[in-house]
């Protein structure tokens, strides 16, 4: 078994969505720097930081992007630039849970980029703040930081380095929050963790060499379900009523209900190795492929896990894609980036192809999976892409079928993601820990 660390919770005490715990971040934002590993318990506080805050009318959503050499912040909007802050070496950016904070996969762990827009809760109603961006001094420590995946108030870190995971409480990831929960699997390997809202906890299994499958504990950390038989298990996504999807070489497992189900492939290879899901639908959309000795397989076909059946379908799409290239509408619609410079717009329940709304030029996707390549982002009703070949970004209507704006910038995107800096949003499906799958 793995070893573990836990705090429990009251008996019978209810976890709100991050939201409801704390929506505000104060202007004045003390950052607290970990210099010990994540979990091992609450650092000193950092020097004071003061920011500047402007009232705002309305929530105001910011987009980031990564680049060689730092992260550009965007107003989702209008898409004029708001903060060009120098960060070195490759770095990932996942959903940090709160509406505010992305977490950035840098050298030495994961760290809070703040946004600098939030929302506090005033009697009945709410007022809108924004700040200048920045990156704060909060850390969570890792080897070799991995998947961030947010659910239901909590953000789950996994340290590929040492197989440890770090379970957060959602609303205070950017203060540097003590974890709520940790836990080391046997081996470390390039994993994943979703906690659910009865305080199971998923995580896979497996070694450096090798991943097979994944192991399901209760708020106690007692096995309650297990599988072996999802060889290269590889990303996780949650569907409505909290069902888990994770990817195998041969198809996926399904965790609902307390018990797990494997769904098998159409081929003996049917690598599934990153997923979308949405609250809004029980079906999770994910990639597919078939040649398991290709140096770098185009896809042409996309996978539809109902989890409510436990069926797979496969879609048929006019171009190839690639791992961010996978994203969900507001109303749980699938959509799929094509190398086309396509954006595919996928019915989730009946598998048809509804849309193909033209947003750029047709593209290769690169050898190195760390290469720039265009991708894409769902957020506040929008939907953005980017294209680094013309170092630019394309906002686009889904339901219009229209590219209502763009801009040009000064570098090359590669990771995109983003916050709504509002009320009622905890990140958990603006990414599903999209910047945290790889195609490895």
């Amino acid at each position: 078994m793995p070893s573990t660390t836990r705090t429990h919770r009251a008996p019978g005490a209810r976890r709100l969505p991050a939201w409801g715990l704390a929506v505000a971040f104060p202007a004045a934002l003390a950052g607290c720097a970990s210099g010990e590993p994540a979990g091992a318990g609450a650092s000193e506080p950092a020097a004071e930081t003061t920011t500047q805050a402007t009232e705002a009318a309305a929530p105001t959503a910011r987009i980031a992007l990564t680049y060689d050499g730092g992260v550009v912040v965007l107003d989702a909007q209008t898409l004029e630039q708001v903060a060009d802050l120098p960060l070195d070496g490759f770095t990932r950016l996942n959903p940090a849970g709160d509406g505010r904070h992305l977490l950035a996969s840098t050298t030495g762990g994961f760290r809070a980029l703040d946004l600098g827009t939030w929302a506090e809760a005033h009697g009945d109603h709410h007022h809108y703040w924004t700040a200048e961006p920045r990156l704060t001094d909060v850390t969570y420590a890792a080897e070799e930081p991995g998947h961030v995946v947010v659910h239901d108030g909590r953000t789950v870190l996994f340290d590929d380095g040492t197989g440890q995971v770090t379970v957060l409480d959602s609303a205070h990831v950017g203060e540097g929050a003590t974890p709520a929960r940790e836990l080391t699997t046997p081996s470390a390997h390039h994993g994943v963790a979703v906690e659910l809202g009865d305080d199971s906890l998923l995580v896979t299994e497996g070694t450096e060499e090798s991943r097979s499958g994944v192991r399901v504990l209760d708020a106690d950390d007692q096995e309650i379900a297990a599988s072996d038989d999802c060889p290269g298990v590889h990303g996780e996504a949650v569907a409505a009523d909290e069902a888990v999807v994770v990817g195998c070489e041969d198809g996926v497992l399904v965790y609902s209900g307390g018990e797990l189900t494997k769904v098998q492939a159409p081929d003996a290879y049917g690598r599934i190795g990153n997923q979308a899901g949405s609250e809004e639908s029980p079906v999770v959309l994910g990639d597919y492929k078939t040649d398991p000795d290709a140096e770098l397989e185009r896809p042409t076909r996309v996978s539809l896990v109902d989890t409510r059946t436990g069926e797979l379908s496969l879609v048929d799409l006019p171009a190839s894609y690639t791992f961010r290239s996978l994203a969900r509408g507001d109303d749980g619609e699938a959509l799929v980036l094509g190398t086309d410079g396509a954006l595919h717009v996928i019915d989730p329940e009946s598998g048809e192809l509804e849309a193909s709304i033209p947003v750029i030029d047709a593209w290769e996707e690169p050898l190195e999976w760390q290469e720039p390549r265009p991708a894409v982002l769902a957020l506040d009703g929008s939907v953005y892409v980017t294209d680094p070949a013309t170092q630019s970004v394309h906002a686009v209507d889904v339901e219009s079928g229209e590219v209502w704006t763009s801009v040009r910038l000064d570098v090359a995107p590669n990771e995109i993601s983003g916050v709504p800096g509002g009320v009622g949003a905890d990140g958990s499906h603006d990414s599903h820990d999209h910047g945290a799958h790889d195609d490895e």
